[in-house]
């Protein structure tokens, strides 16, 4: 059986914005950390800053009223609905470009890119550039379903990700784009070589150094690995978490709004590049927006669950294997996990594009969405 593409506009009941507003409004603050830098996690006085914005600046009836303006839609794959944006080019030659996200971010760290890539003459580009975008929320992320036994890993995402091109009628000719969890299953995609899909764009390459690799490494290539080591050393704390217990967090990713923003606000102040203060090239709006993408439909604890779904699969995977896709490579000066273009090219067939931005961390699309743009224009504009 195959099931119906379907409008989903979103209509929160105002109940559940006074809920919020409720427990915004009963805060138990901890103590202040007792460093000065941020070794502790996020600061109080930070925290205090966005709640209080929270409270009496911000309003999702806007950010609802976006989504909705996006073709908000819904389809139900191997019997989980997926929710999804669904934005046609006003150019009929449109390349359909599916982007997906990760981890805490969601469907709307692409917003900027949104207008430049499906309408690109009018934001100063060319309508051989254009594209067709699906946007779908990872499982148990978002409005998406959450996932009631085990098995929706980076997988099982991206077979259902190719059954969603094609039911959208894109099954002929397709590409696909992601960084954070959104590059391990582009990546998946790229091994599976769905039909229709001509090559994918990573701006996050998950990967291990060789031994060789290692002991040959350029002065760059060295600060590159001992970024990472930092990451695994000061800053992995969440992954192990939730990749081992997600369930041990989840019961305050569920019942405290500013618990849930506190643990994703230290994934915005530890991988952007922004001297730890994230609110610098991210909007608080935009921050909050992401929060309650996870605070509304519960689904904080769903979406750390896919850590521990996609660390088994790596504990089940073989050795790595070159991609054999066409494949283009964006790497941001931010982003702790990072490798250079004599790296990428043992890991990828066919690399036909590959750039380093002058700024943006870990979350390109949010911080430097311009580049990011462009450089996926760049990719296809290769493979059209």
């Amino acid at each position: 059986m195959t099931h119906p593409i379907e409008s989903f506009p979103l209509q929160i009941p105002q109940a559940q914005l006074d809920d919020l507003a409720q427990r915004l409004a009963q805060i138990r603050w901890p103590d202040p950390e007792t460093v000065s830098d941020n070794s502790q996690g996020p600061k109080l006085e930070r925290l205090r800053a966005l709640v209080e914005h929270w409270r009496n600046g911000y309003d999702w009836r806007a950010t609802e009223a976006q989504l909705n303006q996006w073709n908000s839609s819904r389809t139900e794959i191997d019997g989980l609905g997926i929710h999804f944006l669904h934005i046609r080019s006003p150019h009929p030659d449109a390349l359909p470009l599916l982007m997906t996200h990760g981890w805490p971010g969601s469907i709307l760290e692409f917003r900027a890119m949104v207008g430049p890539l499906t309408d690109p003459t009018a934001h100063g580009g060319d309508a051989s550039d254009a594209f067709h975008l699906v946007i779908p929320a990872l499982p148990g992320f978002g409005f998406s379903d959450k996932p009631r036994s085990p098995g929706w890993g980076v997988g099982k995402t991206a077979s259902a990700w190719a059954q969603l091109m094609d039911r959208l009628g894109y099954g002929q000719r397709w590409a696909a784009q992601g960084g954070d969890w959104g590059a391990a299953v582009t990546t998946a995609l790229g091994h599976m070589r769905p039909p229709g899909l001509i090559g994918i764009h990573l701006n996050m390459v998950m990967y291990q150094p060789t031994e060789d690799e290692i002991a040959q490494a350029t002065p760059e290539e060295q600060r590159m690995l001992a970024d990472a080591q930092r990451y695994e050393r000061e800053l992995s704390g969440y992954m192990k978490v939730q990749s081992t217990r997600p369930q041990s967090i989840g019961f305050s990713l569920a019942d405290s709004p500013v618990g849930l923003a506190a643990w994703i606000y230290a994934l915005f102040q530890d991988a952007s590049d922004s001297g730890a203060k994230p609110e610098r090239v991210i909007e608080v709006d935009a921050l909050i927006d992401d929060i309650m993408l996870y605070w509304l439909p519960n689904a904080g604890p769903s979406s750390v669950r896919f850590y521990w779904e996609g660390m088994r699969e790596m504990q089940q995977q073989g050795p790595a294997r070159a991609i054999p896709i066409p494949a283009g490579v964006s790497m941001f000066p931010g982003e702790l996990l990072r490798l250079s273009r004599r790296w990428a090219e043992a890991r990828f067939d066919d690399l036909r594009f590959f750039a380093e931005a002058e700024h943006g961390g870990h979350f390109a699309a949010l911080e430097n969405p311009t580049t990011l743009t462009e450089h996926v224009r760049e990719t296809f504009r290769l493979l059209r």
